[in-house]
């Protein structure tokens, strides 16, 4: 019997790293295409990812319900369907026909798919905490998904520049069908793979179904909400704008005039790949290393990063690895704030695990509803990497970053005490 669980958990283990795979994959495609759109409309560079995160306001307390309604595997599969539905949409806007209205499809093909990511999330990361146990071990596998999800990210953004190259005005979606193609065949086969493939349903199995309180009870969960809506704009914001950044061929920007989106978007793949190395790194140390013990040195670590890159002089560079249709993969001299950036990755990467991880321990049967609640905090990584993307436009790209050093402050003290359960004498069986 333990061995059969044994196998069963493996199963559903590796099924909901597939999934956080997924979830990147999707994501990451919104800041690289932002590139496509802001050459013919200069407000849209960050609108689709605005579209695709503001889903989650909208999905996240439903996806919750979901959970408990219909189980984890057709949430999973409602979502993954909804998500070819997304891509679909976004490719119809590469259409000629459609002229200026192909922005607004677009728009609304990233909205469609940020459901599908909302209620993907809401499902693998309660499940892998289920599955750990909750504690450091739930901790590491969130983080062993995460690997998995860092992958996909830093594949993403460097398919997608190689595909744009030079960002001109006459670069259109068409450029990338390719990867829309590849992103419809992804999510048929994950529908087909979750369709035949057993997932544990905690929900159901719990003995008692009375919510006599709710997760907003917990202090703890509510500052770990609002932690969500912060790390997320964080996470998104820093690549996003050293993409926009080094993109930008003017004296506002980097001032690389030949395929700065290029570079930009393989510079942006580094900062993925280090979120990668990251998770990994956690997934090694979080059965031993505290959640709150990781946060409290990947917050500080990461303010002084931002900090000094801030501050360096832009004529001071480096060369970091790169594309060009010219070159290939090569060494670029590029600004030496942006190494300092990318190294945040290496930070951000156990962040989302951490927080989630503190935020629902403890917290027993109202643990689907708090993760929908967490979804719908995630609209922060649309919100703030625009307002971001504003503060970008007035005060410049470096000093935009001080609204980052301000969420990660606030990260620093979630780890230190906003994350202690003062409300344990609330039942969760």
């Amino acid at each position: 019997m333990t061995q059969s669980k044994g196998k069963l958990n493996v199963v559903a283990v590796v099924t909901m790293c597939f999934i956080f795979a997924m979830i990147s994959f999707v994501t990451n495609m919104a800041a690289p295409f932002g590139n496509i759109w802001k050459g013919q409309y200069d407000w849209a560079a960050m609108m689709g990812n605005m579209m695709n995160f503001a889903a989650y306001l909208f999905m996240g307390i439903p996806a919750g319900k979901m959970l408990i309604k219909i189980g984890y595997k057709k949430t999973t599969l409602i979502a993954l369907a909804t998500g070819f539905v997304g891509i679909v949409i976004q490719y119809l806007s590469s259409f000629s026909f459609l002229a200026g209205s192909a922005i607004y499809v677009y728009l609304l093909g990233a909205f469609v798919c940020g459901f599908c990511v909302c209620m993907l999330n809401t499902v693998v990361n309660p499940m892998l905490n289920i599955l750990g146990g909750g504690g450091n071990r739930g901790n590491q596998l969130i983080q062993t998904g995460g690997t998995l999800n860092s992958l996909a990210g830093t594949l993403t953004p460097l398919l997608v520049g190689v595909l744009i190259g030079t960002v001109t005005a006459d670069t259109k979606m068409a450029d990338v069908a390719p990867l829309l193609f590849i992103a419809m065949g992804v999510f048929a086969l994950a529908f087909v793979i979750i369709s035949l493939v057993k997932i544990p349903e905690p929900a159901a199995d719990r003995k008692s179904t009375v919510f006599e309180h709710s997760a907003w009870n917990f202090r703890h969960f509510v500052l770990g909400a609002v932690s969500i809506f912060f790390y997320v704009g964080i996470e998104v914001g820093i690549p996003a704008q050293v993409l926009f950044f080094l993109s930008d061929s003017t004296e506002a920007g980097a001032g690389i005039a030949v395929n700065g989106a290029a570079i930009g978007g393989a510079i942006a793949a580094v900062y993925w790949l280090l979120m990668m190395v990251g998770r990994f790194s956690s997934t090694l140390i979080s059965g031993k290393v505290s959640s709150r013990t990781q946060m409290v040195a990947v917050s500080s670590l990461a303010i002084i990063l931002i900090v000094i890159a801030m501050f360096i002089p832009k004529d001071v560079t480096i060369n970091m690895p790169g594309y060009s249709a010219a070159d290939g993969f090569a060494m670029f001299q590029v600004p030496l704030s942006c190494l300092f950036l990318v190294l945040c990755g290496l930070c951000t990467s156990v962040m989302w695990g951490a927080i989630f991880n503190l935020a629902v321990e403890g917290l027993g049967k109202y643990t689907e509803q708090a993760s929908g609640i967490f979804m719908m905090m995630v609209v922060g990584g649309g919100v703030m990497p625009l307002i971001q993307d504003f503060m970008a436009k007035g005060i410049g790209y470096m000093p935009s970053y001080w609204l980052v050093v301000a969420m990660l402050a606030f990260l620093l003290f979630y780890a230190v005490a906003g994350s202690k359960n003062v409300n344990k004498d609330i039942p969760v069986d």
